[in-house]
């Protein structure tokens, strides 16, 4: 395990930190593969109960994907096997059997609201931000799962805002729209409370959490069963795409041409 993703238990409860804390703790494609790895191994060891995944710091949950990881990209194909790289790990950890709980404080944006939407429970600190602001910043795209995952959630129209005006969604409207289910002062509050929440989840009957868990994921799946490699990789392989790559890195605004 990579000492940028962590893993720890605390009695029945497994406690995985995202631990890039310099950088909002961006995720590499390794954090991603050692979180489906852990989701994979806690359903056959039975090591723990419950999963508590948080970021390390108060400053962010997760600040998407480490944009240094589509440096190498060339086209759409590397786009459509991207998705469905996060299709399977966000897959894995939806299919997790013991409950999962986001505890986001500050930044939870691209692969990091990603991660949190496919949790169970959600709660967060005052200072949380949501948000995919690819309008403005790389020019890519969701997978069909992710769009599913957060209509579902929060509905389509507030998704629509989000992703369309490239919208930073508060803690406050977190909380109002359903997509987080309390909010605390800050992030020692919002640890305990994860804590409190992980036993309670971690002495109901095992059972009957893997069942609900399942039935809501194939519930939700028959929203995401619509193949979109076509708009994913028109999205990927654009040159705003690789506009946006190079502006991100430059620290610049970037210049759309919509093509």
């Amino acid at each position: 395990m990579t000492q940028e993703l962590l893993f720890d238990k605390r009695g029945d409860v497994g406690w995985i930190t995202f631990n890039r804390p310099a950088q909002r703790n961006a995720l590499t494609f390794a954090m991603y593969e050692g979180l489906a790895e852990i989701c994979g191994r806690v359903a056959g060891t039975g090591e723990v109960k419950a999963l508590v995944i948080a970021g390390a710091g108060d400053k962010a949950f997760a600040a998407g994907t480490d944009i240094a990881q589509f440096q190498d990209f060339k086209g759409p194909e590397d786009g459509i096997a991207y998705e469905r790289k996060m299709d399977r790990i966000l897959d894995a950890l939806e299919r997790c059997s013991v409950p999962t709980i986001a505890a986001i404080a500050g930044f939870c944006t691209g692969g990091g609201a990603a991660i949190a939407a496919a949790c169970d429970l959600r709660i967060a600190a005052a200072n949380a931000q949501f948000g995919f602001p690819i309008a403005r910043t790389l020019g890519n795209c969701l997978s069909m799962a992710n769009y599913a995952r957060l209509a579902a959630l929060i509905g389509p129209q507030r998704v629509k805002e989000m992703l369309l005006l490239a919208k930073m969604m508060d803690g406050l409207t977190a909380l109002d729209v359903g997509l987080v289910s309390e909010l605390l002062p800050d992030a020692t509050a919002l640890h305990t409370r994860a804590a409190e929440l992980a036993q309670t989840v971690a002495g109901h009957a095992p059972i009957t959490l893997k069942v609900t868990k399942e039935a809501l994921r194939r519930l939700q799946a028959r929203l995401a069963d619509e193949n979109i490699d076509d708009l994913i990789g028109l999205a990927y392989g654009s040159a705003d795409f690789r506009e946006g790559m190079a502006a991100f890195l430059g620290k610049r605004a970037p210049k759309w041409t919509g093509t």
